[in-house]
């Protein structure tokens, strides 16, 4: 058995052990020990990697385990890791470990939100490390699922329609997904759901795969908010309860981009050449669309909302340009983004939480009353912002680079498009900051507010540190990274 397995059965433990906890200090401990045995693994698995590639080991997939689990379709579970999913997996821990924090005052039910928040990371955790197609897609489900709960029951505004919203908008994706899945699966004549055989094949007709591409680049994008289908995002977001943000944003929304690369452009390359000019162009509204969006916001949470909707289409764009500089830089955002945007809902969240309004019209002095969260929120703004020294800087300018190495006019139309997201980025940002921290406290009943508690402090601070290292170290990510595009990307150019 692979250890990769790990990282399913850690979860599954932790649910049992919540099952049986019986207070509510028993439910934090388990939270805490299995999201830093996760953390731990992770961090192992990351060394490891970067390790064997220093040693010269060259294989695409490591750790890589193989088992039939259903042999009439073919079906098995099967587990490995690239570049891309290391660092995927990476995020993915570093993120439910400090929501574990930023949900630690929260009530009521805690032993039920944290059963279904357990839930939701396994599924996360499940669709990185596989490599079969049908296994991605029940994991993938897994982690779509608790969703509904975990706003509808612990959210906040309007959280049933979200919920509902964001359901039915994501299972509407799934349903072309399974087909997008079917379709490779037989049409390709393999006698195996394995992402990398499958690909080692590349006998799909061109017209069939011309048919497929569009279920499959579609049900993973309307994840990853892909324009026009983004619209669950916005609201899904803003009623979510804080951690679940962080992690839906952080993370889940990333499994969109993932696998637009993996199964969509990898298996069906030939279609990705040939309709890619199609996404781009709905690419390119999201980024533009989605910042501008965020610029005429006045709720913090629809402001970050449709910041991810551009930072987003960002990955989906760097992805579709093609080039192994701009895909690089789409994981490189994938991960600064991920990143980020949970420090933004953490902060966000904690702001929320003392002052019970997210309305920037209402919301002034900050930094006088909560000076570690006001600064915490600068940093956050920064980053997003793309200043140097953090991650957003290093991912959006190897993304812009890399796009701009297409020669033709169309793609370079496309990214000075896509540039402007910067500008527009920085209006909003420092719009906001000027208005909620500083000046004078107009509501005196702010002054009574406390600061950031103890495990407040250590969400934040786990992901300023992460952010500001990606930021000034970034070359051990890019270098695992860029080695992982390598081969998908030799497959579809």
């Amino acid at each position: 058995m692979s250890i990769l397995t790990l990282f399913v059965v850690i979860p599954a433990l932790m649910l049992l052990g919540l099952w049986l906890a019986k207070s509510l200090n028993q439910v934090r401990g388990v939270m805490v020990a299995g999201a830093s045995m996760l953390l731990a693994l992770s961090i192992w698995l990351t060394i490891y990697f970067v390790q064997q590639r220093a040693a010269g080991n060259t294989d695409v997939m490591l750790l890589t385990y193989s088992v039939p689990w259903f042999k009439p379709l073919n079906i098995a579970y099967s587990v490995g890791v690239d570049g891309i999913s290391v660092v995927m997996l990476l995020l993915s821990s570093i993120i439910v470990f400090t929501g574990t924090f930023a949900s630690w005052q929260l009530k009521p039910m805690t032993k039920e939100y944290f059963l279904w928040f357990t839930l939701l990371s396994t599924g996360v955790y499940g669709f990185f490390i596989c490599t079969d197609m049908f296994t991605m897609f029940m994991f993938y489900e897994v982690a779509l699922i608790p969703m509904y709960l975990l706003i509808g029951v612990w959210g906040s505004g309007n959280k049933e329609y979200a919920a509902m919203k964001l359901t039915l908008m994501l299972m509407g994706g799934s349903a072309l997904l399974i087909l997008g899945i079917l379709g490779i699966y037989y049409y390709s004549g393999a006698t195996t759901m394995n992402v990398n055989e499958i690909a080692a094949m590349n006998n799909i007709p061109v017209e069939t795969q011309k048919i497929f591409f569009p279920f499959i680049f579609i049900g993973f994008g309307v994840l990853g908010a892909l324009f026009p289908f983004h619209t669950w995002s916005p609201d899904g977001h803003a009623s979510a309860p804080t951690a679940v943000s962080m992690l839906h944003a952080g993370v889940l929304m990333k499994l969109g981009g993932y696998g637009c690369f993996r199964v969509a452009m990898y298996l069906l390359p030939d279609a990705a050449n040939e309709l890619a000019w199609i996404f781009l162009i709905l690419t390119t509204i999201s980024v533009v669309y989605g910042a501008f969006s965020a610029c005429v916001q006045t709720d913090l949470k629809y402001i970050n909302a449709y910041s991810s909707v551009s930072h987003c289409g960002l990955v989906l764009f760097a992805l579709l340009m093609m080039t192994k500089t701009s895909c690089t830089g789409a994981i490189l955002q994938m991960l600064s983004h991920g990143l980020m945007t949970a420090l933004f809902f953490a902060l966000i969240g904690m702001i929320y939480g003392r002052t019970h309004t997210r309305d920037i019209r209402y919301l002034d002095g900050l930094m006088k009353i909560m000076p570690f969260l006001a600064v915490g929120y600068v940093v956050a703004g920064l980053a997003n912002l793309g200043l140097p020294g953090f991650s957003g800087f290093i991912a959006e300018m190897t993304i812009f680079v890399g796009s701009f190495e297409n020669p033709d006019n169309f793609h370079r139309v496309a990214t000075i498009i896509a540039c402007t997201s910067i500008v527009v980025t920085a209006v909003y940002i420092l719009r906001v900051v000027g208005k909620i921290l500083y000046g004078e406290v107009k509501n005196k009943h702010y002054l009574e507010l406390t600061d950031a508690t103890w495990d407040e402090r250590v969400a934040v601070i786990c992901l300023i540190a992460c952010v500001a290292g990606l930021g000034l170290f970034p070359l051990w990510a890019s270098n695992v990274i860029s080695d992982a595009v390598g081969p998908i990307l030799a497959n579809i150019i």
